[in-house]
């Protein structure tokens, strides 16, 4: 068990940001099938030496709309939730580094809830590179990611955080219906190191939205935002029988 803080914006293109700290679950499991590791929790579909088929999750915070000054008025941002299958493909690995390259491609349906409703916001698709390594500083090996690549969504999931309803229209806030289409470009960099007793991480995430399908909207107040977060968690326990794992 541990904590994570970490800082973000509202929401992507947004010029103000929240600072938020949760409890942190710590669990490594390496099945089959299903797994939990560096990668996230996954459920491995289909597995070869150079492709992969595995579930892609991801989400985004809540956003108090009283508390965002391009939003006063409207509707509060309800946490999403995001899931669907990813192709993995190696482009180059070398096992005794336990180093990687790959193109990944998640397409994920995107749902907004507040835990009493769920409602669909649309589909994203992020083909992207990924780079791992396991560099060795400070005395142990760490775990080091880095990926980048372009996002597209549908018109629906664009008009849940960036249109404009007529009826929230102000003088300064015109209505905008968002269209589908390129959503911007992001680069993230990861890395992680479990000792002994306890396992520590941190991450840095860039967004670029220039050129983005909804970049006019007026609730687009920056063309590019950074995301940071660290994390720390302490081993309770680990089973006395483990596996050799990629992850």
């Amino acid at each position: 068990m541990g904590a994570t803080g970490f800082s973000l914006p509202d929401y992507r293109g947004a010029d103000q940001s929240r600072s938020y700290v949760f409890p942190l679950p710590y669990l490594v499991y390496r099945g089959e099938v299903f797994r939990i590791g560096r990668e996230g929790i996954r459920g491995v579909l289909l597995e070869s030496e150079r492709a992969e088929l595995d579930i892609s999750l991801y989400g985004t915070p809540p956003v108090n709309s009283d508390r965002n000054r391009a939003r006063q008025g409207m509707q509060d941002l309800d946490p999403t939730f995001e899931v669907g299958p990813r192709l993995n493909l190696t482009l180059w690995r070398e096992r005794k580094k336990d180093a990687r390259l790959e193109l990944r491609f998640p397409l994920r349906a995107v749902f907004a809830t507040d835990l009493a409703y769920v409602r669909h916001a649309g589909y994203l698709f992020y083909p992207h590179v990924q780079l791992d390594l396991r560099p060795a500083f400070l005395d142990g090996e760490w775990n080091l990611g880095v990926q980048s690549g372009p996002l597209y969504s549908t018109s629906k999931h664009h008009q849940y955080f960036y249109g404009v309803d007529p009826r929230f229209a102000t003088g300064t806030r015109p209505a905008y219906a968002a269209r589908g289409g390129y959503s911007g470009t992001l680069a993230l960099v990861s890395i992680s190191r479990r000792f002994r007793g306890f396992w520590a991480g941190g991450f840095v995430r860039y967004d670029w939205l220039q050129g983005a399908a909804f970049e006019d909207s007026p609730l687009v107040k920056r063309r590019h935002s950074v995301m940071a977060g660290v994390a720390l968690a302490w081993i309770l326990a680990q089973s006395t029988r483990t596996v050799e794992s990629d992850d």
